[in-house]
């Protein structure tokens, strides 16, 4: 079996960003420090919001969300079924409860409508707030996300990794993924098949002071320092966590930002090549349809390919795939499926997120990638579907 030579995902890790990393270990600070604040300013500029607090990782930007918000024991947050666990998983951490939602099974994204049908199972309980997931890298519909969640009384916090770089346009509005403005916050991850990279890492964007300031409060073990206080004084009013991001980190973060716009126009190429190459391989094979308001930068190429008609399991494809030095993944299986969840809630009737995961595989997308390399994946792939 040969070697995977094209993961599905992999950093761009270049010279100048080692140099970065090298200064940082050389500077006074290695975590709490000046590149810190440097780095959340500039993430802050580049994705058009207020306030930017960085973080350990992504998985802790939801939580530092869910305690920001002061989601309460018993509280209802949706998510939807087709994501990565944490998403659901912020909610369980500060004692909410889940209700999933459906998904288009086409583009993977909760839509206003499977919005409505999840709040229609909430039983009598408080909605909170709901997680849209900007999968892929493409934008949900967030005005008519927020309009359905107000009928609830709830705000949307975007669970936006994917999507660093992304830019929607609603009506004649021009906006940018993580600018918030629909949002009470919008998280995102910094891990190392993500956009840019600090290896593990996450940030939290709002345009709320008062949020920005419990974020950075509640990340720093709950800390404060009363005005006028001893120098050596702090106080802890509520419990946090200890989930900071080194200098190290950020300093690696703010190399990796300034490369944003040559990723993003290197994976907007591949992307548009990947739609040349597996063309010809329709309707058996087909990418993941993209909503006309969204003008992703996409973390994800995938593609939903009809497995029975090929006559082949997913998991011969892959195989098959793998034994051609081409690597591949699933994203995702329904979280509504995991065994945690099933026991808590029960069997659920998802039919959009089971349509997605029936057909979905994530093909090698990232921008160390070469020209051909994109020729490469759809000629294996077409063999690996038999011929």
């Amino acid at each position: 079996m040969a070697d995977v030579v094209l993961p599905y995902g992999r950093q761009t890790i270049e010279d100048d960003d080692i140099a970065a990393v090298v200064a940082a270990l050389k500077a006074d600070f290695l975590t709490t420090g000046p590149t810190v604040d440097a780095f959340e300013a500039a993430f802050a500029r580049t994705v058009g919001a207020r306030h930017a607090v960085a973080c350990a990782n992504g998985t802790a930007a939801l939580h530092l969300a869910m305690l920001a918000l002061e989601v309460q024991p018993g509280e209802v947050c949706i998510a939807p079924s087709i994501t990565f666990l944490a998403t659901a998983n912020c909610a369980r951490y500060v004692g909410a409860e889940v209700v999933f939602a459906d998904v288009d099974p086409d583009s993977g994204l909760m839509t206003p409508d499977t919005l409505r049908e999840a709040m229609g199972r909430l039983g009598g309980r408080r909605l909170r707030c709901v997680l849209p997931v900007h999968l892929r890298g493409d934008a949900c519909d967030l005005p008519g996300l927020r309009a359905a969640a107000a009928e609830a009384g709830a705000v949307l916090v975007e669970d936006a990794p994917h999507a660093l770089g992304t830019t929607m346009t609603f009506g004649d509005v021009a906006e940018q993924v993580g600018d918030a403005r629909h949002s009470a916050m919008a998280t995102f991850s910094f891990h190392p098949v993500k956009t840019i990279a600090t290896g593990e890492g996450g940030m939290v964007t709002t345009n709320d002071p008062a949020l920005a300031e419990r974020l950075r409060t509640l990340r720093s073990h709950g800390m404060v320092r009363p005005p006028g206080a001893e120098p050596w004084w702090y106080e802890m009013p509520e419990p946090g966590f200890n989930y900071r991001l080194p200098d190290i980190l950020c300093a690696l973060g703010l190399s990796q930002l300034a490369k944003l716009d040559r990723f993003a126009a290197r994976r907007r190429a591949l992307a548009s090549a990947y739609a040349q190459a597996l063309a010809p391989l329709a309707p058996l094979i087909r990418q993941a349809a993209s909503p006309a308001w969204s003008d992703p930068v996409l973390h994800l190429m995938t593609v939903l390919i009809d497995f029975e008609a090929a006559g082949r399991s997913r998991l011969a494809v892959v195989d098959a795939l793998r034994a051609q030095g081409v690597g591949s993944q699933v994203h995702y299986i329904p979280v509504h499926r995991q065994p945690y969840y099933r026991g808590r809630y029960g069997a659920l009737d998802l039919p959009g997120a089971e349509a997605w995961y029936a057909r979905c595989l994530s093909l090698p997308l990232y921008p160390g990638m070469a020209d051909a390399d994109v020729g490469r994946v759809a000629g294996a792939l077409k063999a690996a579907l038999g011929g």
